[in-house]
């Protein structure tokens, strides 16, 4: 019987750490509204020929972040590329500077512009993505919370937040 216990007791022990690798502890590190909150702001937006947009920065990658258009979800969200041609973008200040390439991370904007039809490679994350041309923008949340799912967690390092 001891040797069974003896033997039971570590295996246990690790089978209780392992389990806790694979959740998150507790919500995302976003914040927010609750899925409530969010799907009534959304179903309420205003529409129109304009898309919504959160800046979604990780480092070395190239792509802006998500696009949507009104009283979607942000589910069917598009990562793009955004071209510069006719406006730049939001946060286009010198690398390196302060506050810094990316320093609007989870920004919500209103974004006008349009979808050029092309795809762009970004080599850092090794996706083909559209490319947006950008004419305009608006900053409308600097602090909305969760993009897809209220557990959400940001890694500036790493892409962690995709449409799921």
């Amino acid at each position: 019987m001891w040797k069974t216990c003896r033997f039971l007791l570590p295996l246990t022990a690790a089978c209780c750490v392992l389990t806790q690798c694979g959740t998150t502890s507790g919500g995302g590190n976003l914040g927010g509204p609750t899925v409530e909150e969010r799907n009534a702001q959304i179903a309420s937006e205003p529409t129109g020929n304009f898309y919504y947009g959160r800046r979604y920065y990780v480092e070395k990658t190239r792509f802006w972040g998500y696009l949507r258009q009104p009283r979607q979800p942000w589910s069917k969200a598009k990562l793009v590329l955004m071209r510069e041609d006719k406006k730049r973008n939001p946060d286009r200040l010198p690398e390196g500077g302060s506050p810094g390439y990316g320093y609007d991370n989870n920004y919500e904007y209103r974004i006008d512009g349009y979808y050029t039809g092309e795809e762009g490679y970004d080599p850092n994350s090794n996706q083909f993505l559209p490319v947006f041309m950008l004419t305009g923008y608006k900053v409308l949340n600097r602090q909305p919370g969760w993009l897809f799912r209220p557990d959400d967690r940001y890694d500036r390092y790493r892409i962690t937040m995709t449409p799921r």
